[in-house]
């Protein structure tokens, strides 16, 4: 049978991919500790859960608005407004089904053939797939963990020509936990200001975020610049609601608007109960993200120390999300049983065979030296996992 071109051109997502795997094994009954899925292990909070309730025994079970009812977006308004002092009215605002949907969304009415879109390496591993499926070339700037994982301004100058339509700022960052301040993002709005180049703005990890740092995006640095930026966010991550898959974009109207119109001819509206819960994650007491976090923060500093007291793994402390990005590259070249440890695709199915510890290699995310280890999951999970790489890791040779 004979497929698109377009489908060829882009692969599976590893982390589900890997995540799938990691289950199967599972099932079969192999003791599996997973690292790779970006979700929290928390439940969703009461209050949330019970908005739902309330929705379905209301009858809320219809159509809605293809881009989302106007009490989420006034929440998601008001959100915007207390969080990061941006004002935008609901012509500005739309709803998806998850982050991940606003995104693609995005990526199909801004870019075509032609098109340059620039993507900060390592980068989220789906980025890359969506500009290629919208006809656009992704063009990666390359950042290294001297420079803390960010942008050299000087290098992003160079990358941008007349096919430049776009650059993506993930912060706080998936996977090295990279969050930019006032003052890097301002850096960054001298180099883009006055062009016209779009900004999207991937916020998604926003109240995931540590030692007293303040989140900001570039919108809210230099409102110059918010004419030509769309912020992404959503509720799957803050909340905990990842499998309730409701995600926003706020920007120019006349983006939104093309969003809208093509989200008509996918998927139609939002899950009407998921909507009406985010009001209230939205709206609602905050105080369990804060305890959330701090969780996080603890999680954090275990698995950062003990990656870093395992022989041939050094792990930078991110500032925010919830993952880790080891640097592994003393381990490539080693072996184990004849069999060599040449990338990170390899050592990371060396631990999911030798150690039944799953985790995403670094490939996935532009940097082949690392891989990804998420600690969205509970403290024995993770001092347990954390032993089992150590050991696997003295086998090699």
């Amino acid at each position: 049978m004979k497929l698109s071109s377009r489908i060829s051109k882009i692969k599976p997502s590893p982390t589900l991919e890997i995540t799938s795997k990691a289950n199967a094994l599972q099932a079969a009954g192999k003791d599996i500790i997973s690292f790779g899925a970006g979700e929290p292990d928390f439940d969703t909070p009461a209050h949330i859960k019970l908005a739902a309730v309330r929705a379905i025994e209301a009858g809320f079970t219809k159509y809605t608005a293809v881009g989302g009812i106007d009490a989420l977006k006034d929440a998601i308004i008001h959100k915007l407004q207390r969080d990061n002092q941006l004002n935008y009215d609901r012509s500005e605002i739309v709803v998806s089904c998850g982050a991940k949907h606003s995104l693609y969304n995005l990526f199909q009415v801004l870019f075509e053939e032609g098109d340059e879109v620039i993507i900060l390496s390592p980068y989220w591993v789906s980025y890359l797939d969506m500009v290629i499926l919208s006809g656009a070339k992704p063009v990666i700037l390359e950042t290294d963990r001297d420079r803390g994982f960010k942008i050299d301004p000087e290098q992003l100058e160079k990358l941008i020509n007349d096919y430049t339509r776009a650059i993506i700022i993930n912060s706080p960052s998936n996977p090295a936990g990279v969050v930019y301040t006032a003052g890097e993002l301002e850096a960054i709005a001298n180099i883009v200001r006055g062009r016209d180049i779009i900004v999207i703005s991937d916020d998604i990890y926003e109240k995931i975020i540590y030692n007293g740092l303040s989140f900001c995006n570039i919108a809210s640095v230099d409102e110059s610049l918010k004419r030509t930026t769309v912020i992404v966010n959503g509720v799957s991550k803050t909340y905990s609601m990842t499998g309730w898959r409701i995600g926003y974009a706020a920007g120019p109207k006349e983006i939104i608007s093309a969003v809208t119109k093509l989200q008509s001819q996918n998927t139609s509206n939002p899950t009407s109960i998921s909507q009406m819960a985010a009001i209230a994650a939205l709206d609602g007491n905050q105080d369990n993200v804060s305890e959330m976090v701090g969780q996080f923060k603890n999680r954090r500093d275990i698995i950062v120390g003990k990656l870093n007291a395992i022989p041939g793994i050094t792990c930078m402390s991110p500032q925010g999300a919830f993952y880790v990005f080891p640097d592994v590259s003393l381990l490539l070249g080693r072996s184990y049983r004849n069999t060599t440890i040449s990338t990170s695709s390899d050592l990371a199915a060396y631990l999911l065979d030798e150690a039944g510890v799953a985790v995403i290699p670094g490939a996935d995310f532009g940097h082949d030296r690392h891989i990804r280890i998420s600690y969205a999951t509970s403290l024995n999970k993770i001092e347990e996992g954390m032993e089992r790489i150590k050991i696997a890791v003295m086998k090699l040779s």
